[in-house]
C-alpha cells in the first residue's frame, strides 16, 4: 500500500512538473509585430488596440512585441518581412501590396462603392474574411481584418476644388491603383507619395491637393496648418480596412485555442475601430473648420458621374485579373444581395444605396476567363 502511494506521488510530482513545463513553453511564444504606421499616424492606435486585446486573451499562451512602424524596418518592407518568416505579423492597409496583386485594391478601399458597413457585413457575414484569406494565402499569410474607417476626408489643398471641372490638370496626392485610375477619367493626375511626406508636399506646393484618411488622421497629422480648401466628399476612398497579416508557419505553430482568441480579438478590435474613427472625424471636421478652412460639397449629378467612372474602372480592371475580379463580383453580389432588406428601411437603413453599379454579369465572365 505504501508502495502504491509513493509511486501515485511521484506521478503526480511528474504530472505537475510536465504541466509547468508546458505553461513555460506557451509562456516563451514570442511574436514580433511591426506595422506600417509610424508613431505619429493615429491609425496605428487600431493596431495597439488589436494588440493589447489579443496578449489580454491569449495570457501565457503567447506574447505579441509590438513595435511602431519604421522602427524595425521601413513600412515598404514589413509584408516581404512577415511572408518570410523575419517577424511573424504586421499591420497594414492592404492596398499597398496592389503591385504584387490588384485583388489587394478592393480588399483594402474601393471607390464609390462600400461604406465602413458595407465592409464590416461583407466581411462578417458575406464571404469577404474568406477572400481575404485566399489572397495573403499565396502569399504564405494568414490575415486577420481588424479596422474599418469609413469615408475618407476627401481632398485638401490650397487651391479650392468647387466642383468636378476643377480637377483637371490637378496634381494630387491618392492612393490606390482604381482611385487613380477614376480621378484620371475625370481630368486629374495621381501623384504617390508616402503618408508622412504629405504634409511637406501640401507646403510646399508640390501637389495641388492631397488625401490621406479620415478627418482625425488628417488633423493629427497637422494639415490643418497647410490647406485652405476641403473637397467633400470623400469618394476616392468610400471606407477602408485595416489588419494584420500573420506568417502562416507562425500561425500554425498556435493551438486552435490561441488562433480562436486573436480572431475573437480581430473582431472586437473592428467594430471599436468603426466607432473610434467616427468619433475623431466628427472632432477633426470641427478642428478644420475652426481652423478656417473652406469646406466644397460635390453635386448629386457629380457623383453620378463618379460612380460611371468608377464601374467602367472597376470592370476594366477585372478584366486583367480573375482574382480582382471575384472580390469584387463578391462585393456587388452582395450590394445587390442586402439592397432587399436594405432599401425598404429608408430612412433607418444602413448602407449604402446605390442605384447604378458594375456589371456582376461583365465581372463573372471576367473572373472565369
Amino acid at each position: 500500500m505504501k508502495k502504491k502511494t509513493k509511486f501515485a506521488l511521484t506521478g503526480l510530482a511528474a504530472g505537475i512538473a510536465l504541466a509547468a513545463m508546458s505553461s513555460t513553453a506557451q509562456a516563451q511564444e514570442q511574436w514580433t509585430m511591426t506595422t506600417t504606421w509610424p508613431d505619429n499616424l493615429a491609425l496605428i492606435e487600431i493596431d495597439r488596440h488589436w494588440v493589447e486585446l489579443a496578449n489580454t486573451l491569449t495570457g501565457d499562451e503567447l506574447t505579441i512585441n509590438f513595435r511602431a512602424g519604421g522602427t524595425l524596418m521601413p513600412g515598404t518592407e514589413v509584408f516581404d518581412a512577415t511572408q518570410t518568416g523575419a517577424i511573424q505579423a504586421a499591420g497594414d492597409w492592404p492596398g499597398y501590396w496592389a503591385g504584387l496583386s490588384p485583388a489587394f485594391s478592393p480588399l483594402a478601399t474601393t471607390t464609390s462603392l462600400f461604406n465602413g458597413v458595407d465592409y464590416l457585413n461583407w466581411i462578417q457575414q458575406w464571404g469577404g474574411f474568406e477572400l481575404y484569406q485566399e489572397v495573403y494565402g499565396d502569399y504564405n499569410m494568414v490575415y486577420l481584418p481588424y479596422g474599418i474607417t469609413n469615408n475618407e476626408a476627401g481632398f485638401m489643398g490650397r487651391t479650392p476644388i468647387e466642383s468636378l471641372a476643377d480637377l483637371k490638370g490637378k496634381r494630387i496626392r491618392l492612393s490606390g491603383r482604381d482611385q487613380g485610375r477614376v480621378l484620371e477619367k475625370l481630368g486629374g493626375s495621381q501623384v504617390t507619395l508616402a503618408g508622412g511626406e504629405i504634409y511637406q508636399a501640401l507646403e510646399r506646393g508640390v501637389i495641388d491637393a492631397g488625401e490621406f484618411s479620415t478627418p482625425g488622421v488628417n488633423y493629427d497629422a497637422g494639415f490643418a496648418e497647410v490647406v485652405e480648401y476641403w473637397s467633400m466628399p470623400g469618394w476616392h476612398q468610400s471606407a477602408s480596412v485595416f489588419g494584420v497579416m500573420i506568417n502562416q508557419d507562425a500561425w500554425d505553430a498556435l493551438s486552435k485555442e490561441t488562433q480562436e482568441k486573436l480572431k475573437i480579438a480581430a473582431d472586437a478590435t473592428l467594430a471599436w475601430s468603426l466607432a473610434w474613427s467616427e468619433r475623431g472625424a466628427t472632432e477633426g471636421t470641427i478642428n478644420f473648420q475652426e481652423a478656417g478652412v473652406e469646406i466644397n460639397q460635390l453635386t448629386d449629378e457629380e457623383l453620378a458621374r463618379i460612380q460611371e467612372a468608377t464601374n467602367e474602372v472597376i470592370e476594366r480592371g477585372a478584366c486583367e485579373d480573375p482574382m480582382h475580379a471575384k472580390v469584387y463580383h463578391s462585393m456587388v453580389s452582395y450590394m445587390e444581395h442586402y439592397a432587399n432588406w436594405r432599401d425598404i428601411t429608408v430612412p433607418f437603413n444602413m448602407s449604402r444605396p446605390i442605384d447604378n453599379l458594375p456589371s456582376l454579369e461583365v465581372l463573372e465572365s471576367c473572373m472565369n476567363q
